[in-house]
């Protein structure tokens, strides 16, 4: 983390992903699309802005920008280990507006491989509880500059 404030994983993540064009760019990318161009057409992003974050998901290592053709050179743009980690985080900011913001009912569906509808939910990787108000302690806290 660079400048003055609580030395803090979120904002160091918030400093590769944190912005509008970024999420939704990933998102398209998850969901399968590769090329520039259908990219940008999901994402409503302008050309400019949506190469300088493509630009940048691909120097901190959450895409890869693969060659799919010669002539004349195209590129496409692949998840990464740390973008596929990022798509929990993803589900999650979607069920938070699914339920917070967005009127009626969520404009896009999950089905989980059992057959219901996801509604995902974080669990503790060790008891697998549900992690809920309450069931958690602070056991370090990172440093204000």
């Amino acid at each position: 983390m660079t400048g003055a404030g609580r030395d803090c994983s979120i904002a160091n993540a918030l400093g590769v992903v944190g912005e509008r064009w970024s999420l939704l760019a990933l998102r398209e990318v998850l969901l399968g699309e590769r090329r520039f161009d259908q990219i940008a057409r999901n994402t409503g992003a302008s050309r400019d802005i949506l190469a300088a974050r493509l630009r940048t998901l691909v120097e901190r290592g959450v895409l890869a920008k693969v060659q799919y053709q010669e002539r004349p050179p195209r590129y496409e743009y692949v998840p990464t280990e740390a973008g596929r980690a990022l798509r929990p985080i993803l589900l999650g900011l979607m069920e938070w507006g699914d339920r917070y913001v967005t009127d009626g009912p969520g404009p896009t569906r999950w089905e989980h491989d059992c057959g219901a509808e996801l509604h995902p939910e974080m669990v503790c990787g060790h008891c697998h509880a549900p992690v809920l108000p309450g069931t958690t302690t602070l056991v370090r806290l990172g440093q204000v500059r």
